[in-house]
């Protein structure tokens, strides 16, 4: 059994009701679910939430909204694989086993059915716990800065500056889309980020975190140059 769990808690502070807010002509969350269920790797597609509102929104987009998040779990402070956790435990409890699980942000407009069964197949055929995407950084992290108080600023690794870029390592992080996990993993509360994860590198373009309102426009900025591209591509053909 395999089950898509999206997590959409109702107290998001910095950018109000986030996980519903339209995102061009549908909530942001209906990105998720349509993903979810384009890629058909999923028996049932979960949300998790505290939120009435957004529970009906779920609802109206086609995922299922069988329990209600308890309010511990729905916290600034909660973490993502208690909340995941919690859903599997819900789903033995009524019986069911699910074997492999795969957490889904309600934030990722970007997120890609293609991705998600490509993560799939990989799970599947290792023995890894985890599968998710990542990006690389535009810039090598080894010459990073950091702003002191007195508003001058310094390399955290100053002996690397005379490294040519080519000569650093490259670097990745978290494209913050979603998680494909073994349900012992998740059960268990193995880190993710760990080496006995595999991640999937997807372009850049295709990534952005979505916590601030910085982040909702340079969203939709992409999202916006994605499109023209899409239709540019469909002029020339």
């Amino acid at each position: 059994m395999k089950v898509a769990v999206i997590p959409a808690r109702g107290g998001s502070k910095r950018i109000a009701k986030k996980n519903i807010r339209p995102f061009f002509g549908k909530p942001v969350m209906a990105w998720s679910v349509e993903a979810a269920r384009a890629s058909g790797c999923f028996d049932r597609i979960i949300v998790s939430t505290d939120d009435a509102e957004i529970a009906a929104v779920a609802r109206a987009l086609g995922a299922e909204v069988p329990f209600t998040r308890p309010e511990e779990l729905a916290t600034d402070q909660a973490a993502t694989i208690p909340v995941v956790a919690h859903a599997i435990n819900w789903l033995k409890q009524q019986g069911e086993e699910p074997e492999q699980v795969c957490c889904i942000y309600a934030t990722a407009p970007f997120i890609s059915a293609t991705d998600i069964q490509q993560a799939e197949n990989i799970l599947r055929d290792s023995s890894v716990s985890y599968v998710f995407p990542v990006a690389s950084f535009s810039s090598p992290v080894q010459r990073a800065l950091r702003i002191l108080p007195s508003g001058r600023g310094e390399m955290f690794n100053p002996e690397l500056f005379v490294k040519r870029s080519q000569e650093l390592e490259e670097a990745y992080h978290d494209a913050a889309q979603f998680y494909w996990g073994k349900a012992e993993a998740w059960l268990q509360e193995k880190m993710i980020f760990s080496t006995d994860s595999v991640p999937l590198v997807i372009p850049r373009y295709r990534v952005q975190d979505i916590d601030t309102e910085e982040d909702w426009q340079r969203a939709e900025y992409l999202f916006r140059a994605m499109q023209e591209m899409q239709t540019f591509s469909g002029t020339q053909g």
